[in-house]
């Protein structure tokens, strides 16, 4: 049971870290692809790393109780 919860939190701490990157990448794309500056587009970058980290635990939360629910059924069976 403890060892379930640590690789929970290990993934949702990957979660966070991969939607983190994706969205501070895609944030400086459009920045500079909208010719911004680079402190302007930097700005944009961080403040869609922090949206798309949020975005990832929010699934990521979704996506560990639908596999935690199908578990449990399976295990009725």
């Amino acid at each position: 049971m403890a060892s379930d919860v640590l690789i929970s939190l290990s993934r949702m701490k990957q979660l966070l870290l991969i939607g983190g990157l994706i969205g501070f990448a895609i944030g400086l794309g459009l920045g500079l692809v909208q010719s911004k500056s680079l402190w302007s587009a930097l700005l944009q970058a961080c403040i869609a790393l922090y949206i798309g980290a949020l975005l990832m635990r929010w699934w990521g939360r979704a996506w560990m109780r639908a596999i935690q629910e199908s578990n449990r059924e399976q295990s009725r069976e």
